[in-house]
């Protein structure tokens, strides 16, 4: 990393090309070598989505007992799902590479599309929660437009912007690990107080977790070695050493029942590569809800998807902003709006896609440590999303059990930065400390950065220092507050 950084300073020269010049490759210490390999390692990172969308929102069949059906009973179509998954995610990827020119990859939110799956459509129909999403991303757009979301943005204190960073960087890490199944949830019937545990009762016990272990100390041994590519030649050569050995033992996939088997993706040379997407999805919302509904009902529904939308994005960018060295010595980032406004277009454009709610994708951070700095990176990974809708059975040999190694290197590399967090004041420390943990331990970033901003504005009010404490810290906290309490709010209101 460091290496890198150090040969992007000497390279910084006068722009070699138009498509330099317009990305600023040049200039952000970067080559286009580094932007294309940024950009396919973020995709390799975040490729899981297209599988795993379709298994949260979508069905197979309307017979399953597992099928995500709405008000209605109906259901949207698991191929349908991975076909505008793609699509919306290449589409607004790209956007954002040429609009705000930052490597910051958009793809469908985890979290939200969770939110409309099991508690929004059984309420509404599938095509009125989508215009809940639609009406969610507007309203973020209408933010950026006035200048409010950058205004919070700029808010947000120096030492809470390291913690976002260091807080995503052990959220990301712990994605691998789970995604791995090195780390799993206990059952509810354990005979143990213990929430998560290694692997299978204490025992990596799979030959995937295993292929997952050698591929981290395989990367881990290249990036410590400073080798250009390391994350990217980590992926592929877990990607061969997954395939070897499923030829081998036939772990098989998972399918939610196979715990020793891969978890999404599977490692074998596919039937056929190339697939025709289906696109009917697209376009199809409706605004019903608002009569289907009790109106306070809707807007609690609104607000919530609002909220974790706006500061998920805002943390996430911040700490992608940092680890790519792109914060102004005012600790703010320019083009900041321009970032944000896409993000919220992407939002908009996810519930109209009926992909659920688009926004900036934490893995992005691979790419930057790999060295992308620019725009074009974002252009390399929005075009292999669109690829995907066409090639799925082709990236769906790559394993998550061959991509998880990568978001655990990042999160070390992440980590880094809690050395800019002063830890002696202890009224800067725990709101630190808070969002840095509850990021991970709830699988939130929003709900670190809720508990970070409401320790922080309480503990300095409380301590005598209000008047250092923006306003808009002090209205966020207020939103929080509300948004952690939305299900005694909607009880009380029934």
């Amino acid at each position: 990393m460091a290496q890198q950084q150090d040969t992007g300073q000497e390279e910084r020269q006068a722009p070699r090309s138009g498509l330099d010049r317009f990305f600023k490759i040049t200039e952000r210490g970067s080559t286009t070598g580094r932007e294309i390999r940024g950009g396919l390692v973020t995709f390799v990172a975040m490729a899981y989505i297209v599988v795993l969308n379709p298994l949260i929102i979508g069905s197979f069949s309307a017979d399953s007992a597992s099928a995500h059906k709405d008000v209605l009973g109906n259901i949207l179509p698991s191929s349908q799902v991975a076909a505008v998954t793609a699509l919306v995610a290449g589409v607004l990827t790209i956007l954002m590479g040429l609009v705000a020119q930052y490597p910051f990859a958009i793809a469908t939110g985890l979290g939200i599309n969770s939110l409309l799956a099991v508690t929004i459509a059984p309420q509404v129909t599938w095509p009125e929660a989508m215009g809940l999403v639609v009406i969610e991303g507007l309203i973020i757009v209408v933010f950026v437009l006035t200048g409010f979301r950058t205004a919070v943005f700029n808010a947000v204190p120096a030492a809470l912007k390291s913690a976002i960073a260091v807080g995503i960087g052990l959220f990301i890490c712990f994605i691998g690990l789970v995604d791995a199944g090195f780390v799993r949830r206990l059952p509810d019937s354990a005979n143990t107080t213990v929430p998560v545990g290694l692997g299978i009762d204490g025992s990596i016990a799979s030959w995937p977790t295993a292929v997952f272990v050698v591929g981290l100390l395989l990367t881990g041994v290249l990036v410590a070695k400073k080798i250009r590519g390391g994350i990217l030649i980590g992926v592929l050569a877990t990607t061969v050493i997954s395939i070897i050995v499923e030829s081998i033992v036939h772990a098989g996939p998972s399918n939610g029942t196979n715990l020793t088997g891969w978890n999404l993706g599977y490692p074998a040379l596919p039937d056929k590569v190339v697939g025709l997407p289906d696109l009917s999805l697209v376009g199809d919302v409706s605004f019903g809800a608002w009569t289907r509904l009790p109106i306070i009902t809707v807007v609690l529904f609104v607000f919530t998807l609002v909220l974790a939308d706006f500061f998920d994005a805002m943390g996430t960018m911040t700490g992608l902003a940092k680890e790519a060295g792109q914060l102004g010595p005012d600790g703010q980032l320019p083009r900041v709006g321009r970032a944000l406004f896409v993000e919220g277009l992407a939002g908009a454009a996810g519930g109209f896609g009926s992909a659920s709610s688009n926004t900036v994708f934490v893995e992005s951070a691979s790419g930057i440590a790999e060295g992308a700095r620019t725009g074009l990176a974002n252009i390399v990974t929005g075009v292999l999303f669109i690829a995907a809708m066409f090639l799925t059975p082709l990236y769906q040999s790559v394993p998550v059990e061959a991509a998880a190694p990568a978001l655990v290197v990042v999160g070390a590399l992440m980590i880094r930065q809690v050395r800019d967090i002063d830890f002696g004041d202890f009224s800067v420390a725990l709101p630190a400390f808070l969002t840095i943990v509850v990021m991970p331990f709830t699988y939130s970033i929003a709900n670190g950065i809720g508990a970070g901003f409401i320790s922080y504005v309480v503990i300095q009010g409380v301590t005598g220092k209000a008047r250092k404490v923006h306003w808009l810290m002090w209205l966020i906290a207020v939103a929080f507050v509300a948004y952690f309490a939305v299900g005694p709010i909607q009880d009380a209101l029934r």
